[in-house]
Formats: C-alpha cells, structure tokens, sequence
C-alpha cells in the first residue's frame, strides 16, 4: 500500500521553501493569501500547515474575530509552528492530523487552504483528502490548492530532495476537488517556479451525505 509522506525536519522544510520561493516566501505567502480571498472574521483551515507561516499570515488577514486552525502529520513541524506563532503574537490553533482524517466537524470553516501537500500523498489518500474538505467546509465555502503542476527536470540538492514525491497537473488536481463536489472558480499559474493553483466552492447547500458522512 502506498503511505503518505510525512516530512519531518523542520528546518530543513524551512529552507526549502527558501530556495523554492528564491527567498520571496512572503510574497509567496502574500499571493497564496490573495487567491483564498480570505475575508476578516472567516475561520480558516490550513492542511499541512507545516511550520506555520500560511497559517500565521492568514491570522492576520482574517484579523481578530477570525479564527485560523493548522494541521499537520509531523509533531516536529507543529513544534516549530508553535515557536513562530509565539514569536509573532498571533494565536493559531495547530493539531498533529491526518490531511485524510480531519478531526473537525462537517460544515465547521468558510476556507480550506493546501499549499504543496498534496503531491506528497498517495492518490487514494488525495481523494479522501478532498472529500475530507468537502465535509469540512460550510456552504459556499472554498478550498485553495496549490501545488506543483508539472515534472521539474532532475537537479541535486535540498529543492530536489523537498520535490521528490512527484507533482499533480492541473486537470487531475481540478477533477480531484471535482469529484470531491467542489466547484472550480479559478486555476493556473502562482507565479512561482511550476505551481498551479485551483480554488474551489461548496455549493450553497449540502446533501445529507456531506453534512452527515462519517469519517472513517
């Protein structure tokens, strides 16, 4: 069976988005941010949220009455989130989880967020992903993804190393959030290196399944 893939060093993930950014991650954070149209008060979700600066920044877009919870499979990168969030003064609320198994109940955030995650999963597990947000998401709500949207040719070094677990082109990663019921309103290109993004909504209106499906 194919597993997930869970990265563990923080620091390492840390310079990683450095080098894949070209020491622009707040820009790229910033753009990320844009395409969510995060709004202030909304309660948003990011999954592997890794050390958590997407999540801290939404933080600050939704501003005080909005609420932003991270989760990730790796306790290592929460540690390091935690140490950022307090370094920051900005209260997020970050949970060691499974992207497949959210410990959340149905219809609970107005903005899913995935940002280069889902590459690292299997594609079953992708797909319980997607359904997973779908369940999570109250009606209207929208999913960001971003992710690498192409093969990048073979290099040496830590980028190589963080990009080892492949990519999903941007069809597959729209017919995912599809087949999960989620309505894609915009796609193409971050603006950084070969990611892709596609943001999604829930209809306005849930069917007894998403509202009430169990998570197994």
């Amino acid at each position: 069976m194919a597993r997930s893939a869970v990265l563990h060093s923080a620091t390492g993930y840390d310079l990683a988005v450095w080098l894949l950014t070209l020491g622009r991650e707040r820009v790229f954070r910033e753009q990320v941010l844009r395409l969510a149209r995060l709004q202030p008060g909304e309660m948003v979700l990011d999954i592997g949220c890794g050390t958590g600066t997407l999540a801290i920044a939404a933080k600050r877009q939704v501003g005080r009455t909005g609420t932003v919870y991270g989760i990730d499979a790796s306790p290592e990168m929460l540690a390091r989130a935690e140490q950022k969030a307090r370094k920051a003064g900005v209260e997020v609320v970050l949970t060691n989880a499974l992207a497949q198994l959210l410990p959340f109940p149905a219809a609970q955030f107005d903005a899913v967020l995935t940002s280069v995650m889902l590459h690292h999963l299997p594609r079953k597990a992708r797909q319980r992903c997607a359904a997973e947000m779908r369940r999570v998401l109250r009606p209207g709500g929208r999913v960001l993804a971003v992710d690498f949207g192409s093969a990048v040719p073979e290099t040496k070094g830590l980028l190589s190393h963080f990009h080892r677990h492949g990519h999903i082109k941007l069809p597959d990663m729209m017919d995912l959030l599809s087949e999960a019921g989620l309505n894609s309103v915009g796609s193409g290109a971050v603006g950084f290196r070969d990611l892709q993004f596609v943001l999604a909504k829930a209809s306005t209106a849930y069917n007894a399944i998403a509202v009430n499906g169990s998570k197994q």
